[in-house]
């Protein structure tokens, strides 16, 4: 079976009104308890205007991570191209990634949030063109071409190349796509992978099956190959030991984050304010007649089912990155996250496959192979008398033991109980 990579995706949503300080506290660990639970990628966004979003630097807060981490995978999720200079993305990248032994991914975007480009005075036309152009120019000092100049509206480049390169020999590379094919079809332009981040909307997921095929498309025209190990694809979950337990964490938190980010900063299309927790449960997991949700808000098996449904309707992906919430406490959504380690990934990837046929093969041949057993260690005692009278003493003071209790019939050479089971 091909096996799928899981990780996480940041950006972060934090409540306003939390201590910052202790907000990246908390981010830092829960990138250490993803490592410990053995999670393949981490990735964290870049915003600026949001109050939610507070990380401004990825490349900063990834720095930090890999010093709490030793295997995971750190990914800038994203940058965005239009807000820097190309060749200052280009070495902060390089750093980062000989900062954390080779670890770095570097993923790139245009810019999610209308208000950072206003404040940053770019306008939102150009902003897909510009982080084109300045990917290729990245792509081209990350992989050590001779010095270059390169001419453009918005920046200038002379006789550049990179002091060092990356650690990496073929570091990975994500751009972020949503619903239109625009981020599809830049990954198959420059033959890198693809970050899936409308994946938990409901528009998001009816435009996945048709999605890699535009980047198909596009690296086919320009003579460049994709790979869909390198599709990573977001999902929402909180997970709890029941249904039950997991909507009672989950309900509060995820209509604050709805009604506050959803609604009123973000001001997302088609987005509308619920007042009742238990409706917006009901639209966000899917437990409407439709039964189609955006996200999973319950067990491990219902996860499993939902990954198995999106591998078959998009016709398979490399990655499961979850979309890192804080609709649960943190001791709740720490658990979620360790539940999914635990018991999600090994059915996905069916690492304990082979457990669970030695425990059927036990399970159906038990009468016979305990028959067996018993058999042949019968024989053995009958053929040495000393054995059989060490295995009758044995037998008399099990029954003393247990002050009587052991069952007439349970072994032939048992006998019937002794009258006085006290008595020596």
């Amino acid at each position: 079976m091909t096996r799928i990579k899981f990780g996480t995706f940041l950006a972060p949503h934090h409540p306003v009104g939390e201590h910052p300080t202790l907000q990246f506290q908390r981010d830092l660990d829960f990138a250490a308890h993803l490592d410990r639970l053995g999670y393949d990628e981490f990735w964290c966004g870049e915003h600026h205007s949001s109050g939610w979003e507070m990380i401004a630097s990825p490349e900063m807060f990834l720095a930090a991570a890999g010093q709490r981490t030793s295997r995971i995978m750190l990914g800038t999720g994203v940058v965005s191209l239009p807000y820097h200079h190309p060749f200052n993305v280009a070495q902060r990248i390089v750093q980062l990634d000989h900062m954390t032994g080779g670890r770095a991914m570097f993923g790139s975007g245009p810019g999610a949030l209308p208000s950072d480009a206003r404040t940053l005075g770019i306008n939102p036309m150009v902003q897909r063109d510009r982080q084109d152009e300045a990917l290729g120019v990245i792509i081209r000092l990350l992989r050590g071409e001779e010095r270059f100049s390169y001419e453009s509206e918005w920046f200038t480049l002379r006789d550049a190349e990179l002091q060092i390169l990356p650690l990496q020999e073929d570091m990975p590379m994500a751009t972020a796509s949503s619903i239109s094919p625009s981020g599809m079809q830049l990954a198959g332009k420059y033959g890198i992978g693809v970050l899936s981040i409308a994946s938990t909307s409901k528009e998001g997921l009816q435009a996945l099956p048709t999605q890699w095929s535009f980047a198909e498309e596009a690296a086919a025209q320009h003579g460049k190959t994709v790979d869909r190990k390198n599709w990573r694809v977001l999902m929402s979950w909180h997970l709890a030991e029941s249904k039950k337990q997991a909507e009672h964490e989950a309900k509060e938190g995820l209509q604050r984050w709805h009604n506050e980010y959803n609604v009123r900063v973000l001001g997302r299309p088609g987005a509308t304010r619920v007042d009742d927790a238990d409706e917006l449960l009901a639209q966000t997991a899917g437990r409407g007649a439709s039964g189609a949700g955006a996200a999973v808000i319950g067990t491990p098996d219902e996860l499993v089912d939902a990954i198995r449904n999106l591998q078959e309707i998009t016709g398979g992906f490399g990655v499961v990155l979850g979309f890192a919430h804080d609709w649960a406490n943190r001791e709740a959504t720490f658990r979620s996250w360790e539940l999914c380690a635990r018991y999600v990934i090994p059915e996905i990837n069916g690492f304990n496959r082979n457990q669970k046929r030695s425990a059927e093969f036990l399970e159906e041949h038990k009468a016979e192979l305990m028959a067996g057993a018993g058999a042949a260690v019968m024989a053995k005692i009958q053929s040495n008398p000393r054995a059989a009278e060490a295995m009758a003493v044995t037998m008399k003071q099990a029954r003393q033991a247990q002050g009587g209790g052991w069952r007439p019939g349970a072994d032939p050479t048992a006998g019937e109980p002794d009258a006085n089971p006290g008595e020596a």
